[in-house]
């Protein structure tokens, strides 16, 4: 169990990190994420082995009009299975414009941080899936 300190660091960079998403912030977006993080997305082919690599992927979706609107984080939980590890699972709504138009997403989202000597916690690893329709 952690400690109403570490507890609150960690909310902060998770605050963080959603606000930038739903801000189209790109340069805080991806300095919430370590270089050697990984990323798995339900909408994407194949796992990405690092930070590099989604955001050559966001470059991608942006080239098509890709823009993220705003984004809505519920239901969070975050868990602390080691001492240096924080895990948020939460379900994310998020608003997004591309070529096509806009869209409304409803998905589930885990997000694991570690804690980095003297400067506070980092995502290293995204997993999104859609959410589930059913009871």
């Amino acid at each position: 169990m952690a400690d109403t300190a570490t507890t609150a660091d960690v909310q902060d960079a998770i605050d963080a990190l959603i606000r930038a998403f739903g801000e189209h912030d790109t340069t805080a977006y991806f300095e919430a994420f370590s270089p050697d993080a990984t990323f798995v997305f339900y909408t994407h082919p194949v796992p990405l082995p690092s930070r590099e690599a989604y955001r050559n992927l966001w470059t991608e979706w942006e080239s098509d009009g890709f823009r993220v609107l705003a984004c809505r984080s519920s239901e969070q939980n975050v868990t602390f299975p080691a001492p240096d590890v924080a895990v948020l699972t939460h379900r994310v709504g998020t608003t997004v414009r591309d070529s096509t138009g806009t869209v409304e997403l409803d998905e589930r989202e885990t997000i694991v941080f570690r804690r980095r000597e003297g400067s506070g916690w980092i995502a290293v690893h995204e997993h999104l899936s859609p959410q589930s329709n059913t009871a």
